[in-house]
């Protein structure tokens, strides 16, 4: 089994991809998958996320507070203004730039994690960021989509602010309640948690693609080149800051995937809890779903052949100090 969860996480880019495109072109296939279900999928990440989690992840952040916190900052400043300024740039309608801000506001997804591993970054600093970043979403998230949106859109901070607890913390809170206390069981069942994302991941996408797949095919290219520049852009910022504050280059990768890649699967369930009425508010987060697992997994590749020296602005003194 572990073998086949290593097959998939590796694949997961192409697998989500040839999912996309299924649902894109052929949505009959896929619209047996309710749109009510994403909550439900979402969960069963989140909880997956949390049974691979202990407490002592969040030991970084006291270890090193100024490169999470740094993180952190850049997560809900950078990521949100981009998704804002595209959208104006682009002249989007309301339903598409709720979907591209809330893409923004949302924390960092746990395909960072995986992919700053897979990258050789500083992989604790990453699941930390991530941490943190999720466990602030409740209030930061809501408070960013309205001070971004306040002027365009009815914005229900309080349902927002509920889902996130819902879909989000409980679920996470759960798995990491369950993996101290059973942690010999759940150590068991870690190597299939890939699977089981992966599977729901392409659900969700399945599920959102299919049911807008007209919508995506009329505005699809304007769409398709915000998400792309949103994710690369976050990249780049992510990166530069990593350089402004002098990390090593393990903690520059990590910065630079954590603000790039995003928690879409929550900004396209908050797009359908929030703002009901805006179908097309759901499709940033699922082509973002799509999109940067390809990216990640290039970017990964691209970050491999990169190698620490004295260039990069840190001596191995410094390191050590660390």
């Amino acid at each position: 089994m572990k073998k086949v969860s290593d097959i998939i996480g590796k694949y997961m880019a192409w697998i989500v991809l040839v999912i996309a495109a299924l649902a894109l072109f052929l949505p009959k296939s896929c619209l047996w998958i309710q749109t009510t279900w994403i909550n439900y999928l979402l969960m069963i990440v989140m909880f997956g996320m949390g049974l691979t989690m202990k407490l002592s992840d969040f030991a970084v952040v006291f270890k090193r507070p100024r490169d999470v916190i740094v993180g952190c900052l850049a997560q809900f400043i950078v990521m949100p203004l981009l998704a804002f300024l595209l959208g104006k740039i682009f002249g989007l309608s309301n339903e598409l730039l709720v979907g591209v801000v809330l893409v923004g506001t949302c924390p960092g997804g746990t395909s960072s994690n995986v992919v700053t591993f897979l990258s050789k970054g500083d992989t604790a600093m990453s699941v930390g960021m991530t941490s943190i970043n999720t466990l602030l979403a409740p209030l930061l998230t809501p408070a960013l989509t309205y001070m971004y949106l306040r002027t365009s859109v009815s914005v229900d901070v309080k349902s927002m602010f509920i889902s996130i607890i819902q879909v989000v913390i409980i679920p996470i809170g759960l798995g990491l309640l369950i993996n101290k206390i059973f942690g010999k069981y759940t150590e068991k069942i870690v190597d299939i948690l890939p699977t089981v994302s992966v599977a729901a991941i392409c659900l969700i996408v399945a599920a959102v693609v299919s049911h807008n797949s007209e919508k995506i095919l009329t505005t699809g290219l304007i769409i398709f080149m915000i998400v792309i520049l949103h994710n690369l852009l976050g990249y780049l910022c992510g990166f530069l800051i990593g350089l402004l504050f002098k990390m090593d280059l393990g903690r520059k990768k990590a910065v630079a995937i954590e603000i790039g890649m995003q928690n879409s699967g929550l900004a396209t369930t908050l797009a359908g809890t929030a703002f009901p009425d805006m179908t097309m508010a759901t499709v940033p987060g699922a082509i973002f779903s799509v999109w940067h697992n390809i990216s990640g997994a290039i970017l990964a590749g691209i970050f491999n052949h990169l190698k620490d020296s004295e260039a990069d602005g840190t001596s191995e003194s410094e390191k050590d100090e660390d």
